[in-house]
Order: structure tokens, then sequence, then C-alpha cells
């Protein structure tokens, strides 16, 4: 990773749901961090005491770190002997079946929580940050969460926790000020609205989009979809993805008005569908523009090729999970790209590619875009938030 980050204190970070699929990409992805250092791996009360490798079923690629395999599993509960209360960062893999509550009683701790789950990804005063599109919401929404004090999540955690258990996640004297949640999107969002933030620093706003995706099975989880379902098939349904696709957009491409987000004026319809493919969503899109007169094919790579993401060079020369060199968005030459085998990889996941832009019969432009479902998509663009804030300022280690 090429950055200026070596003069970056280490800084202790854990990670909730450590022993999942999104968990074990974090795991990976920190383990050689330059200056995240992984502190706390926490899963649930099954885990919790045993070694990180008698803990976890292995499932990706890359082999387990050896630097954590003997590590100690914590619990997700947030007591006074935690190693959670030492940690600067917290990164949540968690199931959204468990994630409010447990986030919640993070951030009621001062803990500065980036999650990959959905419980608090429409709060009004949480920003929704794809790194890549819109980290200028990072600042003023965390500056927000944090005016509010411990008492903001303290409400959260009653009312996501079950009746009368809030005290099982968090100790009530260590409610302090200070912490806050950032969300990152929903995969299948992801690598839409980069291409609409480039597109759109060029052409203005986008109004109307159709989006069709083709999303990879690991985007299910494990154990996700049983082989007879989706060897040799494509399922037409994924269970709220859509919903997800048609609303994110237009918050995360929005503008911040005092304490919350001003939803952008974007309609998407999106028809989403699972693939046989391991890693990698798809997506062909169609996009309308407020001002159509000057959207041309040509323009339109050449301002996906120009794109430099909002805060710019000086804050991305700090962040080292930022794809350097390859750039947030590449477009590709060949007439038969992106392909998910071929070009999932692009910037060591981190980078959106894009191919086949054309003229659109029905609207202005259209275009395939691939993004990796499960690092760009999941727990890069949280490790990505997360440096961002440390370089503007919004976190400094003090544990």
């Amino acid at each position: 990773m090429s950055s200026n980050s070596s003069d970056q204190p280490k800084l202790k970070v854990g990670i909730l749901g450590a022993t999942g699929t999104v968990g074990q990409r974090f795991v990976v992805l920190l383990a050689s961090h330059p200056y995240f250092v992984l502190h706390a791996l926490c899963a649930s009360s099954r885990s919790a005491g045993k070694s990180y490798s008698a803990a976890t079923k292995w499932k990706l690629a890359s082999p387990m770190p050896s630097s954590v395999a003997d590590q100690v599993v914590d619990s997700c509960s947030v007591t006074k002997e935690s190693r959670l209360l030492e940690c600067d960062v917290v990164f949540s893999g968690l199931d959204a079946s468990v994630a409010g509550s447990i986030e919640a009683a993070c951030a009621a701790a001062g803990l500065a929580v980036f999650s990959n789950a959905k419980n608090f990804r429409m709060h009004p005063n949480v920003p929704l940050v794809v790194p890549t599109a819109n980290a200028e919401h990072l600042a003023p929404l965390i500056a927000a969460q944090r005016a509010q004090g411990a008492q903001m999540w303290v409400q959260e955690l009653l009312r996501e926790a079950p009746d009368g258990h809030a005290a099982d996640y968090i100790d009530p004297e260590l409610f302090v000020d200070g912490g806050c949640i950032v969300t990152n999107s929903n995969c299948s969002t992801t690598g839409l609205v980069v291409v609409l933030r480039a597109l759109q620093a060029v052409f203005g706003p986008a109004t109307k989009v159709h989006v069709t995706t083709m999303q990879a099975v690991s985007g299910a989880g494990y154990p996700g979809l049983p082989v007879l379902d989706v060897f040799d098939n494509v399922v037409p349904l994924i269970s709220g993805e859509e919903e997800k696709l048609e609303t994110e957009p237009r918050k995360i491409l929005g503008t911040v008005e005092g304490a919350r987000v001003a939803d952008a004026e974007l309609l998407v319809a999106a028809a989403c569908n699972r693939v046989p493919v391991l890693d990698g969503h798809t997506l062909a899109v169609s996009v309308s523009f407020r001002d159509s007169a000057k959207v041309e094919p040509e323009a339109a790579m050449e301002a996906l090729r120009a794109y430099v993401p909002p805060p710019g060079e000086e804050v991305w020369a700090r962040c080292p999970s930022f794809p350097h060199g390859v750039g947030a968005v590449r477009v590709a030459d060949e007439a038969d790209r992106p392909q998910p085998r071929l070009d999932r990889e692009c910037g060591k996941g981190m980078t959106v590619s894009v191919g086949r832009v054309r003229k659109c019969n029905l609207f202005d432009l259209k275009f395939v875009a691939l993004t990796h479902n499960t690092i760009l998509g999941a727990a890069g663009s949280s490790i990505l938030n997360a440096e961002i804030a440390v370089a503007q300022g919004l976190i400094k280690g003090s544990k």
C-alpha cells in the first residue's frame, strides 16, 4: 500500500463479529495494516474464550493470518474488563439481527464504530458513506452525534435491545460521550454510487437510474444458498436488496444540511439477481441526467478516468487502503469487460471497474460496473472510512 501514513501513531482496533465471513475479511485487511493494530476480536458467547483459530471456520481463499490464530476471542458485551474499551476504533461485521444493540452499546461507551450492518444506515444523524463517493459526509455527521453525547446511543440501545436486556450489552457505569457510528452501504449500492458521483461531477445531477444486478454468492454469507438453488441457475430475488438499492443512493448522493442529509432527488429502479459467481457484483446501469445535452459516452469515460473523489489527494495520500496508482474508478478498454473473475481484484478490490459505456435509447447513458462485494462493498469501505476519519483528525489515539 502506497501512502504517506508512516508517521501515523498506531491505533488499537477491535472487530465485532470477527469469526464470520465479513469479520474474516476485516481480519485479513487489518492484519498487515500500517497503523491499525488488531487488539480485540469479538464474537458470540459460544466463541468467547477460545483461540481465534479454534473459534473460526475459515472461509477465505487467503490463509488466516498467523498473528491472530492464537489470540483469544472476546465477547461483544462492553464491560470494565473488555478489551473493546481499550480500542480507538471498532469495526463491525455483525449480522443485522444482533448488530443494533451491540453497536449502540459500543457508541454509548465512547467508541468510534465503523459498521457494515444495515441497522443505522438511514438514521438521520449517522453518515452512510461509500468512501470514494461521499466522504465529505463524515465530519459534520460525526460532530452531530457527538454533540448529543452518550445519551443519543443509550436511547438507541434501549430501542434495539430486547425488553429489559439493555444491561446485557453494556455496564451503565461505562456510558461516556464521544462515541459515534459510521455506516457503509449495501454491497450492491457501492459501485453504483461511486460511478454516479464521478459522472455528476461533470454532467450535474442524475435524475433516474435503472439497474439490474448480477450478485455473487459470497454476498449471501455462509452457508449461503444451497448448491442446487444456485448451480446452473439465476435466482431473481434477493430479499430486501432492491429496497436498499433504491433508497441508499439518495442519501449517499444527498447534501448535508446541519445535522442530517437532504436526500438527492433521484429515482432508482432496481432488479437484483443472485448468480453463480463467487465474488464480484456486476451492475448493468442506465442513467438520465437533469441536463442531458452534454452527456456523451466519450465525455463520460473521460470523466470516469479523471475522477478524484472528495476530499482530495491530500487526504487520500494518508489513507493506505485507497487504491493508489489505479484510482477509485477504472475504465476498461476491452469491449467485453469488466468481468468478475478478471476484474474484481482491481485496486486490491477497492476500485470500481466500468465498461461498455454507450448511449441509451431510453435514458442518456448506459454502462456496466463491477465491484468486489466483500472488499469495497463491505469491510474495505469501513476501513477506508476510518482512515479518512483519522486523516481528518476525527479520531485520535487515546487508549
